[in-house]
């Protein structure tokens, strides 16, 4: 037989997504769909991307955002907002640092050898080479980000960004250069910041050490501590307030162990009264909260570990010059023979390493350059609680404003060679600091040439804290920066709240005098299966690339994110990612099922389909039109027989939702199609209001089940059931439900349902204004006229009669091609089609009695509300050939219930059996006798 669409490709058998993934994405990119228009009075959709480290390779993590971003990303390009993802990369001054010393150490060499210049131009070669890797992964998972507008943190417009708000705050003095702790990494050898730092539980000790009384030395006032090296700088000892214990002591001095010094007793109430004697050691130049103290009580700073993590000069001759390791190894030889020792116990506590090389991070003073944020947090709270930013979810909004609250000024100069240089030049004569936009060539002081500028660069987040302004041309006034600035949507984990998206909101509002973006979306970090952090030394991280490599794209973004919830961290295994790949496959043989009947016969889509475009079809294309055409059939993204035309600057409309009354005089619609309509229409509507609220995890879930459940699952079976009448074909709905239902599912799977679309619009009636993408295509609103409880009711009684008559062939095992003779009572509700679909979906043959009928004997009854349906016995299987299985059953099973209660009543073996043996017996018996108990009333019922 010929169909009428020979000449169209025909949809390959099983889906394979390294075949069309690619081809796909090449399209996308080709035809300009990811570069948004300016359209002037028309509110824009922005998402500005975390920028990931150009070190960096695609993570889970990455994944993660991406497919958030991209879902929503595609959901409004598709609601006919001009839409913007702008993409970029971090220049990561640490990790890409560390990765190029490692080359130069493998040709036996170091950068201090090479000289700064030379080994920036190398950090460079390495960017140029591999900088581009990560950009290429986000492609393979679909993301649609306008790459024409990719920025790069070192690039020229950011950098001059960076510049101008460094010498911007400096004159307003939120810039300053002083004293104060940082955390120092020996190995990198330069100050970090609170993010790069990883506290890791260790196994340690608690020192007990003895300080003599100075005006008693034979007296001792005993403080814990976990360093006794750091001893050495103390400048106090401190005990709370509340402390009587202590009470006499307060304002005494007593006597530095080792060095004699006299140091004085203080009250602060940070000290844990419960925590080692409740007196503690006060060591300003080394840890965080001591350093708060010192600056409560004025006490001096006293830096005993130097840069590589050795003992200075005022250690103290005997351990100048020392390690860490090999210090604390001899004060403490010392203190015993001092007598100062008074015990150690074990401790499990945390402490600080360098994200980087894991070395442990010493606190430190340093003479560093810092932000003064306390003025710039202020205004960021008041975004907060006033209105104009919201954080979803809401409980984090608490957790921000508590952080403002307690903000500590921020360093951000780093000892490193890649980064943006610190602008501040210092004249070697006057001493004078020269802080400007441009490279100066003399002291703006004393006019001397004779300057040098500081060595330092800046932390990668000030400059990732500019992002969403310096990436649209800040501080040029670009027509990008007008329009798309503030931002719609900030995307991002949750652990980097503080260190990125606070500093967003204040570094906007400094320079821009206005939020960066409206709303912050925060999801949870992925866990394995069992609910553990990933981590290679665990063993339990899973290579995002290699799931694309075996499942493809769709099916990691649905596994990352369906059933998931903002701010809730989400476990993901080997077994979720098979359920979104079996997913893709479901919805491929729907697909391919469909399709295979619109090739014996066009569809014609009556009017009371109930399905319509969103209301963007009067709205005006979002995205640039460059080489798009919307006249015509759909073009093809790489399919054979595609279609091209003409570029045009027309409109985006909308594919029509109902063919015009032109198109035939249609009857009314089936009460089976009026269920899927209307079902459809509901999980719209349920998909845009998770979607509204930021649900996305949910927002899938809806898609999923409706597909999956009711269109595949039901309404394709009962569709077979009416094509064997040929005068009343399903092949509309069907077809204007399955491409409505792509268009609900394409911001989650973007190339099975662009690669389905394709096919299947081809086989739907022409219409001049259908786009030639999906993801171009209008976003589905609801109508709630289609909204039918009356076919959903119906709907419901014939799925539960269905699965009522499986479910007693299930339990009486009748072989899966035997039609059963079955009675229908009261099933007027049903009507003739439900009737028939009962037939065919449970494979039984009705006979349809009325309703007062008298039921039959020896039956299994199965009822549901206003229906029943009544199974005869001898029909199901041979009484006794069943009862006789039954007996013989029951006789193995009471044999062993025999053995089994015999064991449990011997002494022996209860005194004697370990007791999770003893248990598992008594589960077994358990288990026995509820079984026996089951084919006991089985029996009874065949009488």
């Amino acid at each position: 037989m010929t169909t009428r669409t020979e000449n169209l490709a025909r949809i390959p058998k099983t889906y394979n997504p390294s075949e069309v993934e690619g081809r796909i994405y090449k399209s996308w990119m080709d035809h300009g769909y990811f570069q948004p228009r300016i359209q002037q009075g028309k509110q824009p959709f922005v998402i500005i991307m975390p920028p990931p480290n150009v070190t960096g390779e695609l993570h889970l993590g990455h994944a993660l955002t991406a497919a958030a971003e991209d879902a929503l990303v595609r959901w409004h390009r598709m609601m006919g907002d001009p839409t913007l993802w702008l993409p970029g990369s971090d220049h990561a001054g640490i990790a890409t640092q560390v990765v190029v010393e490692r080359q130069l150490v493998k040709e036996g060499k170091n950068r201090h050898e090479i000289g700064r210049e030379a080994f920036v131009e190398r950090v460079w070669e390495w960017v140029r080479q591999y900088g581009r890797t990560i950009a290429e992964q986000h492609k393979r998972l679909g993301a649609s980000c306008d790459w024409s507008r990719e920025r790069f943190t070192l690039d020229e417009g950011p950098s001059r960004a960076v510049r101008t708000t460094f010498v911007n705050l400096y004159q307003k003095g939120l810039i300053y250069r002083g004293e104060r702790i940082i955390n120092w990494c020996p190995r990198c050898s330069t100050a970090l910041s609170d993010l790069e730092v990883i506290h890791q539980e260790v196994d340690s000790k608690l020192y007990y050490i003895r300080y003599p009384h100075a005006s008693n030395p034979d007296k001792y006032l005993t403080v814990a501590t976990t360093r006794p090296e750091t001893l050495l700088g103390d400048t106090a000892v401190a005990v709370n307030p509340d402390d009587e214990r202590f009470a006499s002591l307060v304002g005494q001095d007593v006597l530095l162990p080792r060095l004699n010094r006299p140091i004085p007793v203080i009250t602060d109430s940070v000290v844990d009264l419960e925590f080692g004697t409740g007196a503690v050691k006060v060591t300003p130049a080394h840890d965080p909260n001591d350093f708060e103290v010192g600056q409560r009580h004025d006490l001096p700073l006293v830096t005993v570990i130097g840069p590589q993590s050795t003992m200075t000069q005022a250690a103290g001759p005997q351990y100048q010059g020392m390690t860490v390791a090999e210090c604390r190894t001899k004060i403490l030889q010392d203190l015993e023979s001092d007598g100062l020792l008074e015990k150690v116990e074990p401790l499990t506590h945390s402490v600080g390493h360098c994200q980087r090389c894991n070395t442990v991070v010493d606190p430190t003073v340093g003479k560093q350059w810092f932000v003064r944020v306390a003025p710039m947090a202020d205004a960021a709270a008041r975004a907060i609680t006033e209105g104009r930013i919201r954080i979803v979810p809401d409980r984090f909004t608490k957790v921000y404003l508590n952080w403002m609250d307690n903000i500590r000024d921020w360093c951000i100069s780093r000892q490193l060679w890649w980064g943006h240089r610190i602008p501040v030049w210092y004249c070697n004569g006057c001493d004078h600091l020269t802080v400007s936009l441009q490279d100066p060539t003399a002291c703006e002081s004393c006019a001397s040439p004779d300057i040098r500028q500081d060595p330092d660069v800046l932390d990668t987040w000030f400059s990732s804290g500019l992002w969403p302004h310096s990436t649209l041309g800040w501080p040029d006034d670009t027509e990008d920066l007008r329009y798309f600035y503030p931002g719609s949507v900030l995307e991002t984990g949750y652990d980097i709240l503080f260190f990125w998206v606070a500093r967003m909101i204040m570094m906007g509002i400094q320079n821009m005098d206005d939020i960066p973006f409206h709303t912050v979306y925060l999801h949870g970090l992925i866990q394995d299966e069992h609910g553990e952090k990933m981590s290679k030394v665990k063993g339990n991280v899973l290579n995002p690339l290699e799931i694309i490599d075996e499942h493809g794209a769709d099916a990691l973004r649905f596994a990352l994110t369906v059933g998931t919830a903002p701010g809730n961290d989400s476990r993901l295994s080997q077994a979720k990612i098979r359920a979104s790949r079996n997913f893709t496959n479901k919805l491929w043989n729907a697909s391919r099922y469909v399709i295979s009947i619109l090739d014996q016969s066009p569809p014609v889509i009556p009017e009371e389909a109930g399905i319509h475009p969103s209301s963007a079809t009067q709205k005006e294309s979002s995205q640039s039109t460059s080489n798009m055409s919307f006249r015509g059939p759909a073009r093809n993204l790489g399919l054979a027989h595609s279609h091209s035309s003409p570029p045009t600057s027309d409109p985006l409309p909308n594919p029509p939702s109902v063919i015009p009354e032109e198109a035939g005089i249609h009857p009314p619609l089936p009460i089976e199609d009026r269920w899927v309509l209307s079902r459809y229409n509901r999980t719209v509507e349920d998909v845009t209001r998770a979607l509204t609220s930021f649900r996305l995890g949910d927002a899938q879930e809806y898609v999923h089940d409706f597909i999956w459940n009711e269109f595949c699952d039901w309404y394709i079976e009962i569709a077979k059931v009416r094509l064997r009448d040929s005068s009343n074909s399903p092949s509309p709905v069907l077809a204007r439900v399955l491409e409505s239902s792509l268009r609900l599912l394409h911001p989650f799977m973007p190339f099975i349902t662009e690669e389905i679309w394709q096919s299947l619009v081809q086989r739907m009636p022409d219409s001049p204004d259908r786009p030639d993408s999906i993801m171009i295509a209008p976003y589905p609103t609801p109508d709630p006229s289609a909204i039918d409880p009356e076919a959903e009711e119906w709907a419901t009684l014939l799925m539960s009669l269905v699965r009522g008559v499986r479910n007693v062939r299930a339990e009486n095992k009748v072989e899966p091609s035997k039609k059963v003779p079955a009675v229908l009572l009261d099933g007027e509700t049903l009507g003739d089609g439900g009737q028939s679909f009962l037939e065919s979906l449970a494979l039984c043959s009705l006979e349809v009695r009325p309703g007062d009928a008298i039921e039959p004997e020896d039956s299994i009854m199965v009822v549901e509300k206003s229906a029943r349906v009544f199974i005869p016995l001898a029909d199901l299987f041979d009484f006794e050939v069943e009862r006789n299985r039954l007996e013989s059953a029951l006789g193995d099973l009471g044999k062993r219930i025999a053995q089994v209660q015999s064991r449990l009543q011997n002494e022996q073996f209860l005194a004697k059996a370990p007791p999770n043996v003893v248990e598992k017996e008594r589960t077994r018996l358990s288990g026995w006798q509820e079984e026996q108990s089951n084919l006991q009333q089985r029996l009874a019922e065949l009488g």
